[in-house]
């Protein structure tokens, strides 16, 4: 009976991407946008204002934005941000829609704020400020599943590329141990008859004309959490000027299966086949963000920050299973890539660094003041530009690095610059002061990382809302954030272009709590 048939639930994920010298590397153009396209994450007042903490201040989220604005505050501030994320993610492929959905806990910023304010011999204010905090500044839970009927091309034609001009047997069954290597020896893929040792040619067992039912099913987690120490000033209320050291904590796990099974009933040597993988990518960096901030008169503030690029050392280890059942032929065959290394997963160290980020903002406070307490509420907004294609990867100079690992890496890194481009992102917001309560809205915008090289497109939104309580040195913010985003996705890709492709939509909500207290008077 075929496979599918059988199986009431076929679920699987992505299988990693091969180096075309060697299968053994983990790493694709995907995974380096899965590190630089994220979303605003921070307090519950900043993200009700979209996120737009670039020329605003007085507010801890600011660490991580323009440390500039860390200089209006006047007190000491101990700060806890708890939250909770809800996605759903909606994928359409081959004419065929499915849902997947994810629930997780986790935390906006939170930590500690010492301000020392004072006027000098000449009168002029000046005020110093020390911030350390914690922040989740990206969320990678997620799953995605789709499934759909493909006649047109087979996952196995990705591994025939692989070792397309090879012709000897013995090196396609041994030296890809990620990729064609296990799809040959369970004999996915096969050498085409009347060869001979050193002079074969090699085909898919898959009967792609009569159609493959393919499925594809990646559960992901993990996140960057960024522990970061910022110093700002202040001369006379008019320029501010701050730096964060920040140093994040990378952690990211992928379990997933793709599968694509005959979707005929007829016995023709080919049943399914399925390759599973495990990834697991650690990493801890260092960057600098460094920000001024100008207040020209009491209603306006105009800001500027440079992030530096993120510098991370980086560390997967992964492993890759392929099972293939070809019926009466050789009936079902499995093989890990844990046999080509003593039965233990791979490992692959190197140095992976982001894209720089630039913001420019500008606030305008309503009524203003320099008694906060008669202010009557803000408008603020952000512009940021990040040049995605400027992920770049790089051996570890403490490794063993081989020639093929150096060819690889900048392989992969001429595929980023192709894939991906700058973009601009906007976030804006405001508030409405009443007495002790206020009102938040806002809203955020990122732009479409993609080239479009095959139809690809991408783009993910904020809307937020929130409420926020301050008195007597006790500070309470509420927000809810809806969620919304368009991304692609590919089990497979081949150089014909000729390979199918998931549009994935998501939906999503996040609430944030704030809870703070100032410290001293």
């Amino acid at each position: 009976m075929k496979f599918f048939t059988r199986l009431t639930l076929w679920v699987g994920t992505t299988a990693l991407y091969l180096n075309p010298l060697s299968g053994v590397f983990a790493q694709d153009p995907t995974d380096a946008l899965r590190w630089s396209w994220t979303q605003p994450n921070g307090t519950a007042r900043q993200l009700a204002v979209g996120g737009a903490m670039g020329s605003l201040g007085g507010d801890i989220s600011a660490t991580f934005v323009n440390p500039a604005g860390l200089a209006f505050f006047r007190t000491g501030d101990l700060v806890l941000s708890p939250a909770f994320q809800q996605i759903r993610q909606e994928s359409d492929f081959l004419n065929r829609k499915e849902k997947a959905t994810r629930k997780q806990l986790s935390f906006g910023t939170s930590g500690l704020v010492l301000a020392d304010a004072q006027t000098n011999r000449r009168g002029k204010k000046q005020v110093s400020v020390l911030s350390l905090a914690l922040n989740r500044t990206a969320h990678f839970r997620n799953d995605i599943l789709y499934r759909g009927l493909n006649t047109k091309s087979s996952y196995s034609q990705k591994y025939l590329e692989e070792i397309q001009g090879i012709r000897d047997a013995n090196v396609v069954a041994n030296q890809f141990p990620h990729g064609s290597s296990l799809a040959f020896n369970t004999y996915w893929i096969d050498t085409v008859g009347g060869g001979t040792n050193g002079n074969f040619q090699f085909k898919t067992r898959a009967p792609i004309a009569s159609g493959l039912l393919q499925e594809n099913w990646i559960r992901q987690s993990g996140g960057i959490t960024e522990l970061a120490f910022a110093l700002a000033g202040a001369t006379d209320e008019k320029l501010y000027y701050g730096a964060t050291v920040g140093i994040p904590f990378l952690s990211y796990e992928r379990e997933g299966q793709f599968t694509e099974a005959d979707a005929g009933t007829a016995l023709n040597n080919f049943d399914f086949a399925q390759v599973t993988d495990y990834l697991e990518t650690k990493g801890v960096g260092v960057n600098i963000k460094l920000g001024v901030l100008y207040r020209p008169n009491l209603y306006w503030r105009l800001g500027l920050a440079f992030h530096t690029p993120t510098w991370f050392s980086m560390k997967d280890t992964y492993r890759t299973v392929i099972t293939t059942n070809t019926e009466r032929y050789k009936g079902e065959q499995s093989q890990s890539s844990a046999l080509f290394n003593n039965g233990a997963p791979d490992e692959f160290q190197y140095i992976m660094s982001t894209p720089y980020r630039a913001i420019a903002s500008a606030s305008y406070v309503l009524r203003s003041t320099n008694d906060i307490r008669k202010q009557k509420g803000f408008l603020t907004a952000d512009v940021e530009y990040v040049n995605h294609r400027a992920v770049q990867y790089s051996p570890d100079t403490e490794a063993d690095n081989p020639t093929s690992t150096k060819i690889y890496l900048k392989a992969l890194n001429q595929a980023i610059d192709q894939a991906y481009q700058g973009v601009f992102n906007f976030r804006f917001g405001g508030e409405l002061k009443f007495n002790t309560w206020m009102v938040r809205a806002g809203a955020a915008l990122l732009g479409n990382p993609y080239v479009d090289l095959y139809g690809e497109k991408g783009s993910k939104t904020q809307l937020s809302g929130g409420l926020g309580y301050r008195d007597r040195g006790v500070y309470i913010d509420l927000t809810y954030v809806h969620l919304a985003g368009k991304d692609i996705h590919t089990p497979y890709r081949l150089a014909s272009g000729n390979f199918p492709m998931a549009q994935l939509r998501q939906q999503g909500a996040q609430v944030v709590l704030t809870v703070g207290m100032k410290l001293g008077s």
